[in-house]
């Protein structure tokens, strides 16, 4: 099996590659593993340290919105998981033309690559951003997608042309929508890592607003355990929620990394709130559990702790992206 890999050396992908060719996901053995990889700020090297000796592990340099690229690397391949993103909303409120051109116009050309070369399966990965927000419950797969940032309105628009593909043409098309990750790899403009690492350095952390807002918290080995779940198991069509299970408001959050790093409230630095910063994010994880099996198995005091002395230990891969 040949399975090709977008964005495979950016966080949440490089876990994937890594479980993949280790042997993480029973029954899942690729003869090839291509990597197609941009290597923007976010793309690192070093994330595919682990398994770069493995024969079977190709990583080609490339955009995915370039065709040609797009079209040799498709040809031959049997499975394709799609984390190839722009995904930073801080980012996509300071400009939105990167996020429409890699998350809309990059997923298109993958979809039509993919369609040409006879593809077998096309893993989309998304987010739960795309629901938009919600003051109580959580979201299922049927609910109206309504994206508050430019970022989530790209993902949700790249979710549409993925499953217009499967319709129109008859790709075999499954889409995931994951709640917010975090584990080691994850480059350190994201809250987790920004804040670990801040308060290893002694730092202070910047606390949006009232630091109310809820957010579903997801271990990446989880995540990426769901996806090889939907891309191997999952009905042609369908989406997939998955979630960790763990609410915490941001203030909850940056409690319990404070209290893990050593540090108290005074490290704390109240900043203005994001633009349309949503308040709530849940998504219901019924389908993939009733259906795949799925269940999350990283609680959240393990895997923060984890998280954190993995920063710590690790100085060497974060110091130089926090630098530059």
């Amino acid at each position: 099996m040949r399975v090709l890999v977008t964005g495979g050396a950016g966080f949440i992908g490089s876990n994937f590659v890594r479980g993949a060719l280790t042997d993480r996901y029973p029954g899942f053995t690729p003869d090839e593993l291509v990597v197609l990889d941009k290597f923007t700020y976010a793309g690192n090297p070093a994330n595919l340290a682990p398994v770069a000796d493995d024969p079977r592990l190709r990583v080609v340099r490339g955009d995915i919105c370039d065709p040609a690229v797009v079209k040799q690397e498709m040809a031959g391949t049997d499975l394709v998981v799609h984390f190839a993103a722009e995904s930073h909303v801080d980012r996509s409120i300071a400009g939105a033309a990167e996020f429409v051109l890699t998350n809309v116009v990059g997923t298109q050309t993958l979809l039509q690559g993919a369609l040409e070369a006879g593809v077998g399966r096309f893993t989309h990965v998304s987010t739960d951003e795309v629901y938009g927000s919600i003051d109580e419950g959580s979201w299922p797969e049927e609910h109206p997608l309504a994206p508050n940032s430019p970022y989530a309105a790209s993902k949700a628009s790249s979710d549409l042309i993925a499953r217009a593909f499967h319709i129109t043409h008859g790709l075999d098309v499954v889409i995931t929508r994951c709640s917010n990750n975090y584990g080691p790899y994850q480059f350190p403009e994201k809250v987790i890592p920004l804040f670990a690492t801040n308060l290893l350095d002694g730092g202070q952390v910047p606390l949006y607003g009232d630091g109310l807002n809820v957010r579903d918290w997801l271990h990446v080995d989880d995540h990426c355990a769901g996806i090889h779940l939907v891309a191997t198991r999952g009905r042609a069509g369908e989406v997939y929620n998955i979630g960790g299970g763990t609410e915490l408001t941001n203030r909850e959050l940056t409690t319990r990394l404070l209290e893990i790093t050593g540090r108290d409230e005074s490290a704390i630095r109240p900043v203005a709130d994001r633009l349309a910063h949503d308040r709530r994010y849940s998504v219901d994880i019924t389908k993939i559990s009733g259906e795949l099996g799925y269940r999350p198995s990283v609680p959240i005091e393990r895997g923060l702790r984890e998280t954190v002395e993995w920063y710590r230990a690790n100085r060497s891969w974060w110091e130089p992206l926090k630098a530059g």
